[in-house]
This record gives C-alpha cells, sequence and structure tokens, in this order.
C-alpha cells in the first residue's frame, strides 16, 4: 500500500538560535512515514543548501522541496536576490520583466536544492477586497493576469522547478483574509467563469505542474459549503474534469483549512485528501495525520484507487524536478533585478526627494504583520546616512508600512500598492510627497533607499 505520509508536506523553519537542528527528530520521522516532500520557510543559503542536500540524500525516492518565493527567493534567504512583488512587475506591462523576474527566481533555487515554488499567485483582485490592499497577485484584469500567470510558469518550469497556481478557484473577490477568518465568496458560477477562472485556465492549459487549492467557500460553484481544499466537486469535477489538469493539487495549510486546534487540523487533512488532493501544506502533527487517514482507507472513503492516482502524480513530478545542473544567475541578472526594483517605485503626489545625511524618520506601522524596516535602514546606512527612528506619536490604521521622512513630515514611503498609497496623504498631515513602494518586501525596502539617497 501506498505510505499515507505521502500526502504531507511538513514545514522547515529556520530558527536563529539554533538553525534546523531543532528539526531533527521531525525529519527523522517524516522521512521513517513516507514524506516525500518538504517546505522550506528561510534560513541562509549555505544552511539551506546543506538542509536539501540532506534530505535528497536521505530520502529511498526523489523529493520535492518546496519554497514560497513570489518575491524572489531574496525575501527568504540573504543571500539570495530579491524581486517586487508579482503586481509591480505586472504594471511595467512588459511580459520580458516578468519571465526574467521567473527565471532568476527558479535559477536560484535550483542553486538551493529547491524543486518546487509556490507561486505564482493566480487570483485576479477585485476593488474593495483584501487583495486590492496587497500586490501579491499580477492584477485586475482577468485577461492579463492569465498571460502574465502563463509566463511566469513557463518560464519557471523551463529551469526544472515546479510552478504552482494559486489560489484555486481564485480568492481575489474576498472581503477578509481567508489565511486569518472563514470567507465566502457568493458570486454566481458564470461570473466566475468569465473572470477569476480566467487565469487557472491559463495555467492548466500551459502545463503547470501544481495548483494550490484554497480556504474558501464558493457555493456559486459547490452547494455543500464546504472550503474548495475539501470539495470533490470543485477538485474532481471543476478542476480534473473541466479544465483537464493532471498535475499536483495541493491543499491550503491544514490549519488554515481548520481554523481551529491541531486536532481539527489533523482532520482537516483526511477532508483535503478525500476531496481528491494529492498533497496538504503544514501537517505538524505527522504521526496522528497518517493514524486519521489509515482510518479513513479502513472506512473506504480514502479509496485504493484514489492513492494510487495520487502516488502516480508525485513519481511523476518528483523525477520530472530531480535535481540536475542548471545555468547560474549571470551579473546581468543580478543587476537587472537591481534596477527593476528601483524602476517601479514612483511617487503618486509630489515627486522624488532627496535624504540629507542625517535622516529623521518616524514610522506609521500600519501592516498586520509587525514588518522589519531592517532592509530599508540598512540600505540608506550603507550610503553613510545617519538614521534616526522615532515611533509614531499618531499611528495610521489600514494595510501597510507607512514611514515618514521628516522634519515635519513632508515626505512619506508606502510600503503598499498605490490605492493604499493614494489615501495616505488625508491621514497624514502635512505629506507634501507620497512614494508608492507597492510592499514590504525586502526589494522594494531597498530599492526605495536607493532612490532616496
Amino acid at each position: 500500500m501506498t505510505a499515507l505520509g505521502a500526502y504531507l508536506v511538513p514545514e522547515l523553519w529556520w530558527d536563529p538560535q539554533v538553525g534546523f537542528a531543532h528539526l531533527d527528530a521531525l525529519i527523522d520521522d517524516a522521512l521513517e512515514l513516507g514524506v516525500q516532500a518538504f517546505q522550506v520557510r528561510g534560513g541562509p543559503a549555505a544552511a539551506v543548501g546543506a538542509l536539501t542536500d540532506d534530505l535528497h540524500r536521505r530520502a529511498p525516492a526523489p523529493l520535492l522541496i518546496a519554497m514560497e518565493a513570489p518575491a524572489g527567493v531574496g525575501s527568504l534567504v540573504p543571500e539570495m536576490t530579491p524581486l517586487p512583488p508579482l503586481r509591480a512587475l505586472a504594471a511595467l506591462r512588459d511580459s520580458d520583466a516578468i519571465r526574467r523576474a521567473a527565471l532568476l527566481t527558479a535559477r536560484q533555487l535550483r542553486a538551493l536544492g529547491v524543486n518546487w515554488v509556490l507561486a505564482p499567485v493566480a487570483d485576479t483582485l477585485h476593488a474593495g477586497t483584501a487583495l486590492d490592499r496587497s500586490a501579491r497577485s499580477f492584477g485586475d484584469d482577468p485577461q492579463r493576469v492569465a498571460e502574465d500567470v502563463v509566463t511566469w510558469i513557463d518560464a519557471c518550469q523551463s529551469q526544472g522547478v515546479l510552478a504552482c497556481a494559486r489560489h484555486f478557484p481564485g480568492v481575489g473577490r474576498a472581503i477578509e483574509d481567508p489565511r486569518r477568518t472563514r470567507v465566502t465568496i457568493d458570486t454566481d458560477a458564470r461570473t466566475l467563469w468569465a473572470t477569476d477562472l480566467v487565469p487557472f485556465r491559463g495555467a492548466c492549459d500551459t502545463g503547470v505542474a501544481s495548483v494550490l487549492v484554497g480556504a474558501v467557500t464558493y457555493p456559486g460553484l459547490d452547494r455543500d459549503g464546504v472550503v474548495a481544499a475539501h470539495s470533490p466537486s470543485l477538485i474532481g469535477e471543476l478542476l480534473r474534469d473541466e479544465l483537464a489538469f493532471d498535475g499536483l493539487v495541493v491543499s491550503d495549510r491544514a490549519d488554515a483549512m481548520a481554523m481551529g486546534g491541531p486536532e481539527r487540523a489533523v482532520h482537516a487533512t483526511v477532508d483535503a485528501v478525500r476531496a481528491g488532493c494529492d498533497l496538504v501544506l503544514a501537517s505538524d502533527d505527522l504521526g496522528g495525520a497518517v493514524e486519521a487517514l489509515e482510518a479513513a482507507v479502513e472506512d473506504g472513503t480514502i479509496t485504493g484507487e484514489m492513492m494510487e492516482a495520487s502516488a502516480r502524480r508525485r513519481r511523476f513530478w518528483s523525477a520530472w524536478a530531480v535535481p540536475r545542473e542548471t545555468r547560474e544567475p549571470t551579473l546581468d541578472d543580478l543587476l537587472w533585478a537591481r534596477q527593476v526594483a528601483d524602476l517601479v517605485v514612483h511617487p503618486v503626489r509630489g515627486s522624488w526627494v532627496g535624504a540629507g545625511p542625517v535622516i529623521e524618520l518616524e514610522t506609521h506601522v500600519m501592516d498586520r504583520e509587525n514588518t522589519s524596516l531592517h532592509p530599508f535602514l540598512a540600505t540608506l546606512r550603507a550610503a553613510g546616512h545617519e538614521v534616526r527612528v522615532h515611533p509614531s506619536s499618531d499611528p495610521v490604521t489600514g494595510d501597510a508600512l507607512v514611514v515618514t521622512l521628516g522634519p515635519g513630515g513632508h515626505a512619506v514611503v508606502v510600503f503598499g500598492p498605490p490605492e493604499v498609497a493614494g489615501a495616505v496623504p488625508s491621514a497624514v498631515p502635512g505629506a507634501v510627497h507620497v512614494l508608492c513602494a507597492w510592499s514590504a518586501d525586502r526589494a522594494m525596502q531597498e530599492g526605495v533607499a536607493r532612490r532616496l539617497r
């Protein structure tokens, strides 16, 4: 019988204090249970490379090792190159920029021993939604998003790295963030087919290796009212049959599906496999998940036919992505990445301002992630500026990271998309110059700092 652990994708988090050493027991258990895929979450390049080498060496069969790097590998690995978020690249209206970004991402992943990237985001954004306040998607025009998704996937997979279109069938209409609360999208099927599903149709047609199914319910597509990753109708009838997708179906994080404790996450894992998922992200309780899957096999809700079909897909794509020699990024690639990060930063009010030798900063922390300003500050200091940071006495609420440049706060840097940046002047009195940096990703922090100096 197929090892049921093969459905599980444990996360391997870098710990600044002990590195990856705290994961030794987890990795031993995972390999013993037959796990065939891992997700690496950050770490220095040497440590990530050593970890992936060890995993590939110890595994009895080819492994898939994933990273979530839609904004370049440098967003997770300090020595690697960061890139602007997808929406900033799409704003250039230059398919070659998207192609080069995907090529650079794939080549740097390959250098680390990673052969699967959980990107690109294929959601179409809609005004007034949670996604509209971020830069993770390519944009709001379904056809343009589809074209950019296809360009990104083709370039990435040309380097032997599996791509992953996410979050099927599209979360761009979600008013709240699905990672934090249960979300229902009530849009009718005809509208979804004409809009949100268009990029996923393009991804399937171009041969994307994997599709990540989200934690949102769609009554217009499935009347049962279960989240997409637990819906046999959405996975079997819509994705497999109507879109003719024969790659890997991946469930979003088990804890996101469960919206509860570890026991609920175990049940969510079983529900995802029953619905037709080939892999489930972030299964912390590996033993408990395997036991629950075994019970589902015994009661017949997970059949041998389902298991063999999933095993066939995992074998095919793991063998396709076996680590091999690939082209290293050139100096031109790395310089281009810096240049494109500088290019996409732009004023939405006023103009560019020069920074003097001493820069007074006041931070208005608006983002929910408590993003560090370290890349921004380090780039300014490396250019010879003395930087003094002060917390805001009048913080602004919202969904971005905002920094005002003194004296008087006349210039504001918004680490968010243009819609968020455009709303800042009314919230920050005295803001004459407002600069849009799209997101708080490392590439954007460094890019705007270079433009200010």
